[in-house]
């Protein structure tokens, strides 16, 4: 038989050793779960580098695609619309003047003609937009659409203008490129203003139609929102878009300024 002190000292031994077990697993159970979320965190990160990388890529993609395009027009396009135009003054002095202001006017329309096919080409290539900068792209594009009687287009600058980042300037400049080209063919519109308020902090970009609009419940979303919205996302920019039935439709676009946007 067990004396008192040797059961008291039994239970004792018993509860160490469990309270060492329950520590043990414990302690294992943490390093698992910690093990565990880093394993995690470190695929969620390799997946979203993954995903940013591939991002990039694609709007690599489409810039080169973009300045292919931008360079066919400009070299083949436009020597041909050139060519046209050399023939058109060489048959001038050969017409009776009867016929004369017709070719004057089918002139006209082939320089008109000239002169958007280069400056939608200068809009498509990257490097005349980063030589231009933001701000004067922007007004070359309005300018454009006010020319051609797509729509009236204004542009209202606040603040003073800040340098930015050259890879987000185009990003910004294909997002409202991309609305511009929504409103252009879908909004029928009659207006289309863009303000730009640049602050000490970030540039808020506002555009606005004063089309048809569309009820946001009811429309699925499309390839063109979502470019606008990967593309926000890559310069941590906040993006919106609104609209109501009747009503036109809405872009607001925050973007914060990096800490390299200020040193440039």
């Amino acid at each position: 038989m067990q004396t008192p002190d040797q059961q008291i000292y039994l239970i004792i031994y018993v509860a160490a050793v469990l309270l060492i077990i329950v520590v043990v697993a414990i302690r294992f159970f943490s390093v698992f779960i910690h093990r565990k979320n880093k394993l995690v965190l470190e695929n969620l990160e390799a997946e979203q580098k993954f995903e940013q990388e591939l991002a990039n890529s694609r709007l690599e993609i489409q810039e080169q695609t973009f300045k292919n395009i931008a360079w066919e027009l400009h070299d083949n396009v436009g020597q041909l619309l050139s060519v046209a135009n050399i023939q058109l003054n060489m048959i001038e002095s050969k017409l009776d003047e009867e016929a004369r202001p017709q070719l004057e006017e089918t002139k006209g329309i082939v320089g008109e003609s000239l002169r958007e096919i280069r400056n939608l080409s200068r809009s498509l290539n990257k490097d005349v937009i980063l030589n231009d900068g933001l701000v004067n792209s922007i007004k070359r594009e309005m300018e454009r659409f006010n020319r051609m009687n797509f729509i009236n287009a204004t542009l209202d600058i606040k603040g003073e203008e800040c340098c930015i980042n050259a890879k987000d300037e185009i990003i910004i400049y294909r997002i409202l490129q991309e609305f511009f080209s929504n409103v252009i063919k879908h909004a029928k519109a009659d207006n289309l203003s863009v303000n730009l308020d640049f602050d000490s902090a970030r540039l808020l970009i506002k555009a606005k139609d004063d089309g048809i609009g569309f009820d946001a419940s009811d429309v699925r979303v499309s390839n063109g929102l979502l470019n606008m919205k990967s593309r926000a996302a890559l310069i941590n920019a906040e993006f919106s878009l609104d609209s109501q039935q009747g009503k036109g439709v809405s872009l607001t676009l925050e973007y914060p300024y990096k800490d390299y946007d200020r040193q440039d």
